[in-house]
């Protein structure tokens, strides 16, 4: 069985080596919307693939990181990072271009280790997470799966160079969350309310 989850941020970026001249040359935001997909052939003790409220805690904190924020490609120009980061508070660093494709890709990569890190207590059983599809726009979306997000073709994603502005970092209930996802720190499962 699969369940889908859907959050949504609005972020800025650019997107260099594009065809289209606005997109590489402008920065220019979306209305993102973000579709986790997770399957597993069991069901909780809630009868659930895994309850759709335990999701509103880490998973959720990591996709509002990207919320009012701009999104940077590590290896563009030196001189437009400083700048960003300079003009504003939230913003994050990646390994690569935040296309749509990338984005997708990113965050499989964050949602999957973010998972495997996480101590179920409701039983919950095999759960995997199946896709991400990330919509750029009301017309268009990536969806990546495991095959994708761990592609060497693609790119390497290293969560250590993933960087969270300082601003990010404090509207998260524990400042060292990031760093204790890139640690391999377990996370036990809260129970909702």
């Amino acid at each position: 069985m699969i369940i889908r989850k859907l959050f949504k941020f609005e972020n800025a970026h650019v997107v260099r080596g594009c065809s289209t001249l606005r997109c590489r040359s402008s920065i220019h935001g979306h209305s993102y919307k973000i579709e986790l997909l997770f399957e597993s052939n069991f069901l909780d003790n809630g009868q659930m693939v895994y309850d759709f409220g335990l999701m509103k805690q880490n998973m959720k904190a990591i996709i509002d990181s990207f919320d009012h924020a701009i999104t940077i490609w590590d290896e563009d120009d030196k001189e437009y990072i400083s700048s960003m980061q300079k003009h504003s508070a939230r913003w994050v660093l990646i390994p690569l271009s935040p296309s749509a494709e990338q984005f997708s890709r990113l965050f499989f990569v964050l949602m999957d280790k973010l998972l495997s890190l996480t101590t179920s207590v409701n039983g919950e059983k095999e759960v995997k997470l199946h896709s991400v599809i990330v919509h750029e726009t009301d017309t268009g979306y990536a969806q990546a799966f495991e095959e994708d997000a761990y592609s060497k073709n693609m790119g390497i994603i290293n969560l250590d160079e993933i960087i969270f502005s300082d601003a990010i970092k404090d509207d998260w209930v524990d400042s060292d969350f990031w760093d204790k996802i890139k640690r391999g720190e377990r996370f036990l499962n809260p129970t909702t309310v």
